[in-house]
């Protein structure tokens, strides 16, 4: 018997849709045949993805341009999208995280948007769509978080300590959800997205290395001696909101080149 990775009967919310990973997350989930949703900020990237999604395989593809940090659109839209739209079998949390900045010198208010915008919205999505999933009796929730939820990352405080607690949050609700809804974290590690290239400037003004330097020093620690491809972080997501991954629960799967030794 073959793996069954066809999601040809369901509907995907992909959040953080417009670049990087969350972009390949969602064109990996349109090949198994979902209805897609795509939402970020960047409308005019979300326009163009749909007909690449629809080429990808999707069913059917639309987009939602809501700020994460704007929780009340957030709530009417995703409100609206179930009525509308059907139920959304399968959520993809991924957000960019915060902009870098050393821990000493955030704020609480820099604290405050990082929860809000990551944990906050996340935790949202969750209560607006299980309902659905609960009802379906199939649910996939996939958090892309990062490796620095085990092991902090310089320069990145806030995001280092929001990747933590949604690593509790997870861990609660792989108890408490429903028997076929699954929740699982993904933690990418140094992946070639704007992301990585916002960390690498900010890392250079801290320290005065090149980012050609830094960049060096990322690859060294990585047992691949690459960078990842986004695409390469997607499969992973694809496979485990597919149904053959009905038995996995509760995990954090590294996608890092091996730079986290975890065996």
């Amino acid at each position: 018997m073959g793996l069954d990775l066809q999601l040809k009967s369901r509907h995907a919310l992909v959040t953080g849709a417009s670049a990087g990973i969350g972009r390949a997350a969602a064109l990996a989930i349109a090949s198994l045949g979902a209805q897609v949703t795509v939402l970020a900020r960047r409308r005019d990237a979300l326009e163009k993805l749909l007909p690449q999604l629809r080429v990808a395989g999707a069913s059917d593809a639309r987009y939602l341009a809501i700020d994460l940090d704007d929780r009340t659109a957030l709530q009417s839209a995703v409100d609206a999208l179930v009525r509308d739209h059907g139920p959304v079998h399968v959520l993809v949390n991924n957000n960019g995280g915060p902009a870098p900045k050393s821990l000493l010198d955030v704020t609480e208010a820099d604290l405050q948007k990082g929860f809000g915008g990551v944990l906050l919205s996340a935790h949202l999505l969750v209560r607006a769509t299980v309902p659905g999933m609960r009802a379906a009796g199939f649910g996939r929730i996939v958090n892309v978080l990062s490796t620095s939820m085990r092991e902090p990352i310089a320069g990145v405080g806030v995001g280092n300590t929001v990747r933590a607690a949604m690593a509790g949050w997870s861990k609660t609700l792989a108890r408490e959800l429903p028997p076929g809804v699954t929740i699982n974290n993904i933690l990418p590690g140094y992946t070639a997205t704007e992301r990585l290239t916002e960390l690498g400037e900010f890392t250079a003004k801290r320290t005065g290395r090149s980012i050609a330097e830094i960049e060096a020093g990322w690859i060294a620690a990585v047992p691949e001696a690459r960078l990842a491809r986004p695409e390469e972080i997607a499969a992973a997501i694809a496979f485990l909101v597919s149904p053959a991954a009905s038995f996995i629960r509760g995990q954090s799967l590294a996608v890092d080149g091996g730079r986290l030794q975890s065996i």
